[in-house]
């Protein structure tokens, strides 16, 4: 039998797949972009529907929801982004950062924060509470999952040739 699932193994390796990917993904369309004669930087504020964030927004809050969900599972203060990318250099650059600060966390930097209470405010929901399992499973990785999926989805609304499998990644 093995053994149980640590909070770390099922959050900040699982964020770092996905962030990696979501990288994997705006490369391709950023050289989609320059070999159709456009300036790649036009996708970053494409959207799906008028209604909806553009493609640089998905990208920042994808990070922003990873950065925030290890750090409120350790119980520390996460750093912040202005959210002023324009250029796929700089959300490479964002996405880098959140590797790097994703990187100082270890199994036990998240032991026990299972149990842990996670509050966070929202615009639209007030105040919401959680144990760390329920924030971990219930809110953030859905949260980054929903924003990389939506990224991948306006790239290839715009004719990048994407998949499925450019979505998971490499096996590892």
């Amino acid at each position: 039998m093995s053994a149980a699932l640590s909070m770390y193994e099922t959050s900040v390796p699982v964020f770092l797949r996905a962030l990696r990917n979501l990288r994997h993904a705006l490369e391709k369309g950023e050289a989609h972009a320059r070999a159709q004669g456009y300036e790649p930087t036009v996708l970053l504020q494409s959207r799906l529907y008028p209604d909806m964030l553009p493609l640089v927004r998905q990208v920042q809050i994808a990070t922003d929801t990873a950065k925030f969900g290890a750090a409120r599972l350790a119980g520390v203060e996460s750093p912040r982004f202005e959210d002023v990318e324009t250029t796929f250099d700089e959300l490479y650059a964002r996405l880098e950062a959140v590797a790097a600060y994703l990187g100082t966390f270890d199994d036990a930097a998240l032991a026990g924060s299972e149990t842990r209470t996670v509050t966070l405010s929202t615009r639209t929901r007030g105040d919401l509470s959680f144990d760390g399992r329920g924030y971990l499973l219930g809110f953030v990785l859905p949260n980054l999952f929903f924003h990389a999926a939506t990224t991948h989805a306006i790239l290839r609304h715009n004719g990048v040739p994407l998949g499925k499998l450019d979505y998971l990644g490499p096996a590892d």
